[in-house]
């Protein structure tokens, strides 16, 4: 078993653009966000690989997560059992040290909302926070892809 440690934050200004090593488009879409926590997503990486992940309820800050690669077909197929709820976001990787930084870049609905990610490798890890950062949201609901999906496509 995985066990993800990720902060999330809000970004604040574009500063973080010539740290970019490369950019994917992710689709993706919840298959399940049951009321135990515990949800199930599927995702397209640049329509050329698809994953479908769990992922336990538990803390805001570490999650159990089990992650496999499926055939693309697969996953577009699981995708449009999603009924609708699907985000879409562009995600750039970041050269940046203390932990494993992205940049996701929200398209469609969510245009305009753009959120910074760091994997840890455990959870009193020290970090330095760069400035380009806004407000921390680890934890905020709102801020979850699965919420954000159920905006777009209704209940899951």
């Amino acid at each position: 078993m995985a066990i993800e440690i990720e902060r999330k934050f809000l970004v604040a200004t574009d500063r973080w653009r010539p740290l970019v090593k490369r950019s994917q488009t992710l689709r993706q879409g919840y298959l399940s966000t049951g009321g135990s926590g515990v949800t199930v997503r599927v995702r397209t990486i640049d329509d050329a690989r698809g994953y479908i992940t769990i992922k336990s309820g538990g803390s805001a800050l570490a999650r159990a997560e089990f992650e496999y690669e499926v055939p693309i077909t697969d996953a577009r197929q699981l995708l449009a059992l999603g009924r609708g709820a699907r985000i879409e976001k562009t995600r750039h990787t970041l050269d940046l040290g203390g932990g494993d930084w992205v940049v996701d870049e929200f398209l469609g609905h969510h245009s305009g909302l753009v959120l910074a990610e760091v994997e840890l490798d455990s959870p009193n890890a020290p970090l330095t926070l760069p400035d380009w950062l806004g407000d921390e949201v680890t934890g905020d609901p709102q801020y979850y892809n699965s919420s954000l999906a159920m905006l777009v496509g209704g209940e899951i």
